[in-house]
């Protein structure tokens, strides 16, 4: 790695980190880096007390702008994009290291502290950091006892602050020891690439219609005020809001009822009528909240209009996947409004009552608008890719699912196709509208990792029409029709366990898994590796003897977590879909492309008008990496003036 500068620093800004992410906080005027601490090649850790007038040594100051010394920290960005403005100049991500990301890939947990308590460090994190970091890093509030001041400042606490120093300097220790600890588990130089790349697209960030924001934040207060007014009114309750005074004034009309789940309001709104269904339909107006992306882009955006930061990479640990941060784009709703245009454009000049006129629901009409406030610049416009149905494909290439590969290197209609293969009914006989289609799209959607009836019911099977005694039938038909992925699931799982019970390597197909250091490895084609920490067989929640792991739960706290082997195969599965796209994405820079964010399978471009074409970049995601033969890829796109889904 030649010369490394181990870094961490302690800051002050006015903006909130967490809610409006670090470039955000970073471009606050009041931002400023109040603590440096270094450590060159594992040396003894020095700290510079720039808050109180020291300066950073020109020597370090040279390295931070040197290329060829690798400046590392644990979440790298945010000592970057500080130290960035910081010095002025913006800093490029291509000599930076990120330790974070290093315990990530072994799936380990994203914080310091957490990761340093897993790998049972001598040295940990300092328990007084948050208490510090409240006192000296944010605002505090005036009152008598502190002189009405807004900030606490070295010489207001002389103690605390040397005790600031002592954790500053600790973090870049603990830092040092889990890049020992994890010495024997480098990044590949592939994966940097990725980190370097992710890195620019977060650095570039997109541009968001401020004005739109602004409005569908207004339009949203007013229409919840005339809602809660007109609620009001009907009912003459104190708190129209409250669950239960509406429960109290439903019985009081006859109605008992247990929940007013937004699920219950809709079906009991198809048994009432009058003054019930009229309240009923307000209480779903009132609980739907529309503007919550609005809110984060607008405390979220910089001086240049743009959001940048949006995406966390390696964020989902488990598989590889990138996870959504502040306005989440992971999860934004879908449009449906067939003149969307038209509806932007009165959002955006505050014609609220015209909203009202045309639509049915003003708070959905803001719901299926939060994609179009992401614009491009000017002179440009969106290009968008998306991979066509890639974790079926995967699954298909890896379980060796032939009829599938077939389907997916010809017309691709895979919900069609699967139906015929279910029910033995020719294909041409399944129509978009058929009941058969219907059951090959749940089927696909829910059945592919192991799912069953419940999968079935939770993909809402019964809500399309299907019937409870049709469900587990369907399960086995399904099965029937593909039964190397229904072999696929076990052969994994077998895999798996004897490489844990007898630490050998094993493969599967395309799959190896092998045991090091305590941890077993699922060696993706891409020769990525899924990590499985501290494996073991125990007695799992069936009664049964199976495969556990330590790592990171639901809960979002580190435990023991049970696993098999379909479940190991959507992870396979999805972490391959995610390298397919990571690599991808790699052809489009190396293309000139510039790409301002990416949601699951698909990416965003920010091109000029009348250079490349949908087509062109369609092209480029399809193209077959050289460990993904027999892979049959294709992507579709669109064009767009602002962002939206096709």
């Amino acid at each position: 790695m030649g010369r490394v500068l181990g870094i961490d620093i302690e800051t002050f800004s006015d903006v909130d980190l967490i809610k409006c992410g670090v470039y955000a906080y970073a471009d606050s005027p009041a931002f400023e880096v109040l603590l440096f601490a270094y450590s060159f090649d594992g040396e003894e850790t020095q700290i510079i007390d720039l808050a109180q007038g020291e300066t950073i040594p020109a020597e370090v100051e040279s390295a931070i702008f040197d290329d060829s010394i690798t400046k590392t920290a644990f979440n790298a960005n945010f000592e970057r994009t500080c130290l960035s403005r910081h010095f002025g100049t913006k800093l490029s991500p291509g000599s930076w290291h990120c330790s974070a990301v290093q315990a990530a890939m072994l799936a380990l947990p994203r914080s310091l502290e957490d990761v340093g308590a897993v790998l049972g460090l001598d040295k940990q994190k300092m328990k007084e950091g948050k208490e510090l970091i409240r006192y000296f890093c944010v605002p505090c509030k005036p009152t008598k006892a502190n002189g009405g001041r807004t900030r606490n400042l070295p010489y207001h606490a002389p103690e605390k602050w040397e005790l600031f120093k002592t954790y500053c300097k600790r973090d870049v220790d603990v830092e040092k020891a889990i890049r020992q600890k994890l010495n024997n588990f480098p990044i590949p130089e592939s994966e940097m690439e990725m980190y370097r790349l992710d890195q620019e697209i977060n650095d570039r960030g997109v541009l968001v219609d401020l004005e739109l924001v602004h409005q569908a934040i207004s339009c949203e207060s007013l229409h919840k005020e005339i809602v809660t007014k007109r609620a009001y009114e009907l009912t003459g309750l104190e708190n129209p809001n409250s669950v239960a005074q509406i429960k109290g004034w439903l019985t009081g009309r006859g109605m008992e009822i247990d929940s007013l789940s937004k699920k219950a309001v809709a079906d009991l709104i198809k048994e009432t009528d009058g003054e019930v269904e009229e309240l009923l339909k307000l209480r779903l107006l009132m609980a739907k909240t529309s503007v919550k992306k609005y809110e984060a882009m607008e405390r979220s955006v910089c001086k240049d209009g743009r959001v940048h930061g949006l995406l966390q990479f390696y964020g989902a640990n488990r598989t590889g996947r990138w996870a959504g941060r502040l306005v989440q784009v992971q999860n934004l709703p879908q449009n449906h409004i067939v003149d969307l245009e038209l509806a932007r454009n009165l959002v955006k000049q505050g014609r609220f009552e015209d909203v009202e006129l045309f639509y049915d629901s003003t708070p959905n009409v803001l719901s299926e608008l939060i994609r179009t406030a992401f614009i491009p610049k000017q002179g440009c416009r969106f290009l968008v890719a998306d991979f066509s149905a890639i974790e079926a494909r995967v699954l298909a290439w890896l379980s060796g699912e032939q009829w599938r590969l077939d389907v997916f290197a010809s017309h691709g209609k895979i919900y069609e196709a699967s139906a015929s293969a279910m029910f033995h009914v020719p294909i041409e006989e399944i129509t978009k509208g058929s009941p058969l289609r219907q059951k090959g799209k749940i089927s696909e959607l829910a059945l592919g990792y192991g799912g069953s009836v419940g999968a079935l019911t939770s993909m809402g099977a019964l809500n399309m029409g299907l019937a409870e005694e049709e469900l587990s039938p369907l399960v086995s038909t399904w099965r029937n029709a593909n039964p190397h992925i229904t072999q696929f699931w076990w052969d994994v799982d077998v895999a798996a366990i004897k490489t844990v019970t007898e630490k050998r390597e094993t493969r599967v197909g395309r799959i190896t898994f092998f045991y090091q250091s305590g941890i077993l490895f699922a060696m993706l084609p891409s020769g990525r590796k899924l990590a499985y920490v501290k494996p073991r067989m125990a007695v799992n929640k069936f009664g049964r003897n199976g495969l556990t792991y330590e790592g990171i739960g639901e809960s979002g706290k580190w435990g023991r977590i049970e696993t098999y082997g379909p479940k190991l195969v959507e992870n396979i599965v999805q972490g391959t879909a995610r390298d397919l796209l990571a690599e991808a994405m790699l052809r489009l820079k190396k293309r000139g492309y510039q790409i301002v964010m990416h949601i699951h399978d698909e990416v965003v471009l920010e091109v000029p008008d009348g250079v490349s074409s949908v087509e062109e970049v369609c092209s480029i995601m399809a193209e077959q990496p050289d460990w993904a033969v027999g892979l049959p890829l294709r992507a579709d796109g669109y064009e767009c003036a602002f962002y939206k889904k096709d």
